[in-house]
């Protein structure tokens, strides 16, 4: 995977600052470090940037909305995910209405399925 390059930083830096309304509402419960598990958000990998990523799991957390199930983006997120795959990163997609409805539920299963990977 190429490095991560400036761009990518500056872009993730603006996401941080124009994140989702699901995507703020499930940053409320991760930011807090929940079972002392540490995310952090709009996180940079090479040329791609995950909405959430938990580094000591090397898991990245994205929040799809319906956009990702139109025209050719769910082979692009596919493409996607198989890239971070090859660099160790595991890659969960959550539907940003699942979130809207109970992000306290989101969160637990997040943190649920860190402890079973350890």
């Amino acid at each position: 995977m190429a490095r991560t390059t400036r761009a990518t930083i500056l872009k993730a830096r603006k996401l941080r600052k124009t994140m989702s309304k699901p995507e703020v509402m499930l940053w409320q419960i991760l930011r807090e470090r929940p079972t002392g598990v540490k995310f952090c958000r709009q996180h940079p990998i090479g040329s791609y940037i995950l909405d959430f990523y938990c580094a000591s799991a090397k898991l990245g957390i994205e929040v799809d909305g319906i956009a990702h199930d139109m025209g050719d983006r769910p082979e692009r997120d596919e493409r996607r995910d198989w890239a971070l795959a090859q660099e160790g990163v595991e890659t969960i997609r959550i539907s940003a209405q699942e979130v809207l409805v109970d992000p306290s539920d989101v969160a637990d299963r997040i943190l649920r399925y860190i402890q079973s990977l350890r």
